[in-house]
């Protein structure tokens, strides 16, 4: 039996992958054994048996900083980082092979090696430029590879030379014979390295041939976006001198400007500030999904941001007002001690929003605020109102529904329980566009009802019913309750629910939390749907943790883009072009495989603020949240006198006056409960119910009011509830 038996159809040496078997000395007791190799990406890997590939690898060891030695006609010595291999093949052939496939190999890892220590610059090039370079990249390598090949052949060459040479001066036919015996391998040696050779020359010249029309095709288009480019910015650099002149020229100027300013200054936020993120908005969309944008909606939309920003309006004095500036930090996370355990051991079982618990396990935010965080990035529904594709809009949408979890990822903490009839509003319409307004209406079980408005074109609204359950080691929070969406233009109406959240650890060690469940977003008006699947944590899968995959289909169940990213991270979509059956899956059902383009970003999480591990894990919106706003309604949750002590550090001042307001609210169901009320029957403030014609369910619908009430300071009808 051979030392070594390569695969049958194994690629030759200059391929990207070797593999065979060898002898590997272990220890003086028990010598050489036989393990299969593996050499593939500048690595070389071992195991028992083929089998074990799947799931066992003995070792590795890098080629880039190996040195690769031959001990005799038969052994390898690979040592590499004080770890070293000794290997031992059948024959000089054998051992040939591989130090050929070896030293091309190790080539090939110090040049990739070499380009990425030099492309270590962050590139802003389109994924057409990246794929010449790449492509570029990968020639150069067939290139080096050859070259390589030439000086093995040539270094061979004269070894089968000397050997000859040696052939016509012998004269004993004992010895003739042995030297005829090593020409023999020395030749068979110089046929395994040309044929090498000769491969790579294939290789080369395939690419070659496969890439020299994408080139063409590649340039063409470049000049042709260029050339259009060109126009474009022709015409919005006339534009934008018409508007100056017509600005400079507006008779009404010097009734509202003040004397010494009649121009206006380059650092005005309100002009500079929405002119940045208009344009921001309308370069992130090739991206991922083109968004038809024509000259003459650009024209409208600079017109409409001039007229905004004119002085011959009637409220230009409250336009020119600077923008107000946001806070970005707020008092550090005390340092408190608490026995977990006494309080959480009475919690197993029960129902935790029935439980009181000390703000020591509460983030300065209450649930009405938490939910409003869910806007974070409504920019994705902004680009989605622009989409003429209603299936282009569905990924942007589910983008948006994956997003909302982005912010729960090291947020443990759970959030202040709203008293019943709390709200809490967040205007951003100077900013942003949209108005939000939540109201708790019901307490138990606890209800909240959101409805958010936007100038960009959609409408949201959502009732959320929070259940949750302590398990020991873990807790189970349950939303119930379905979110609507509607865009103005188009009428689609999209409808989709949460999906369970777990935190993990809660008596013993550190707290993590994962998302886990099927969303299912429904477009009502075409019945086009998006299947989306949050994969739960497993110690023993390979996937990616936190994993999101979808299906974007329409109305027929024909799917057109794959959804695939992480809940914490980003999200990316990729149009189908082709779809088949493939083999039977794991459960006897048979899969579709989906050829698709390359991906498209949707969208990526921001960056948390700079000590924001301090600051309870708060993103950048969730730092203003609470900061304290003027003109609010007397329910607002920025007014809770416990959560603004809490998050000024005060904790024990806290806790009491949460265990105050906890007391008074009992107090006032005992008393309407003493009046004969129906305490189930509370009527919230600022929303009604209301049966949805699409899904059939009663739920809290915003009635109007609240803002006409803020803007005349009229709270007369608000409970005291603080």
């Amino acid at each position: 039996m051979s030392s070594v038996s390569t695969l049958a159809g194994a690629p030759a040496p200059g391929s990207d992958t070797y593999k065979g078997w060898l002898f590997k000395w272990t220890n003086y007791l028990k010598g050489y054994q036989r393990r299969w190799f593996v050499l593939s990406n500048g690595l070389l890997s071992y195991y028992r048996t083929q089998a074990e590939m799947a799931h066992t690898c003995r070792g590795t060891i890098n080629l880039a900083t190996a040195h690769i030695d031959t001990e005799d006609a038969c052994n390898i010595v690979l040592s590499s980082g004080g770890r070293t291999y000794h290997l031992k093949a059948s024959t000089e052939v054998e051992r040939q092979r591989w130090v050929t496939a070896l030293e091309l190999a190790k080539a090939k890892a110090i040049r990739m090696m070499n380009d990425q220590s030099g492309d270590e610059e962050p590139t802003t090039q389109s994924d057409r430029s990246e794929g010449i370079q790449g492509t570029l990249k990968t020639l150069i390598s067939k290139l080096d590879d050859l070259s390589t090949c030439n000086d093995l052949i040539a270094k061979h060459g004269a070894a089968l030379q000397r050997s000859l040479s040696e052939l016509e001066a012998l004269r004993v036919p004992v010895e003739g014979g042995e030297k005829i015996k090593g020409v023999n391998e020395r030749a068979t040696l110089f046929r395994i390295t040309s044929n090498a050779m000769i491969n790579a020359c294939r290789d080369f010249l395939d690419l070659a041939e496969t890439h020299s029309r994408r080139w063409q095709r590649a340039l063409q288009y470049e000049r042709e976006q260029r050339i259009h480019l060109e126009e474009t910015i022709e015409q919005l650099a006339k534009q934008h001198n018409s508007l100056e002149r017509a600005w400079r020229e507006a008779p009404t100027l010097s009734a509202n400007t003040p004397r010494g300013s009649e121009r206006p200054q380059k650092g005005e936020a309100s002009d500079e500030d929405e002119d940045t993120e208009y344009f921001d908005a309308m370069e992130d969309s090739p991206a991922f999904i083109t968004v038809t944008a024509t000259e003459n909606t650009q024209h409208r939309s600079l017109l409409s941001l001039s007229l905004s920003v004119s002085p011959s309006c009637k409220d230009s004095g409250k336009e020119l007002q600077p923008l107000r500036k946001r806070r970005s930090h707020i008092p550090d996370k005390p340092n408190y001690s608490l026995n977990l355990w006494s309080i959480m051991k009475n919690c197993i079982g029960k129902e935790l929003s029935k439980i009181p618990m000390p703000v020591n396990f509460n983030e300065p935010l209450s649930m009405l605020q938490r939910l409003t965080e869910d806007l974070e990035y409504h920019e994705l529904l902004d680009k989605a109102a622009r989409c003429e594709s209603s299936l282009e809009q569905l990924c942007l949408v589910a983008a948006f529904s994956v997003s909302s979890y982005s912010t729960t990822v090291h947020r443990t903490a759970k959030p202040f329980n709203p008293l019943l009839g709390e709200t809490y509003e967040l205007d951003r319409l100077d900013d942003l566009g949209y108005r939000s307004l939540c109201e708790q209406v019901s307490h138990h079980p606890p209800a909240a009802a959101h409805h958010v408005i936007s100038q960009r074109g959609w409408t949201l609204w959502q009732q959320i019913t929070i259940s949750s359950k302590f398990r020991g080691k873990y807790l189970s929070i349950m939303p119930l309750g379905a979110i609507h969406l509607q865009f103005h233009s188009s009428e689609n109406h999209y409808v989709w629910r949460k999906v369970i959240s777990t935190v993990h650890n809660i008596i013993v060690g550190k707290l993590w939390i994962d998302q886990s469940g099927d969303i299912e977003i429904v477009n009502h008006r075409t019945k086009e749907t998006c299947q989306l699947k949050f994969s739960p944590y497993s110690y023993f899968s390979r996937d990616v943790p936190r994993k999101v995959t979808g299906v974007v289909s329409d109305s027929g169940g024909q799917a057109h883009y794959i959804l695939s990213g992480t809940w914490d991270d980003k999200i990316e979509s990729s149009k189908i072009v082709q779809s088949s059956k493939g083999g039977s899956g794991s459960e006897g059902k048979q899969k579709t495989v989906y050829q698709t383009l390359s991906p498209k970003l949707l969208w990526k999480k921001y960056p948390l603020p700079d000590n924001a591990e301090n600051m309870y894990f708060f993103s950048s919106l969730a730092l203003t949240l609470n900061e304290p706003e003027d003109g609010v309604g007397l329910t607002d949750s920025r007014l809770r006198p416990d959560q603004r002590l809490m998050e000024a550090g005060r904790w024990d001042e806290a806790n009491s006056e949460k265990q105050r307001l906890e007391e008074k609210q009992r107090a006032v169901r005992r008393r309407r409960e003493a009046e004969a009320t129906d305490y189930e029957g509370f009527q919230p403030q600022w929303f009604h119910k209301r049966k949805n014609a699409i899904t059939g369910e009663t739920t809290f619908v915003y009635k109007g009011g609240y803002w006409e009430a803020k803007d005349s300071q009229d709270w007369s009808t608000c409970s005291e509830i603080f």
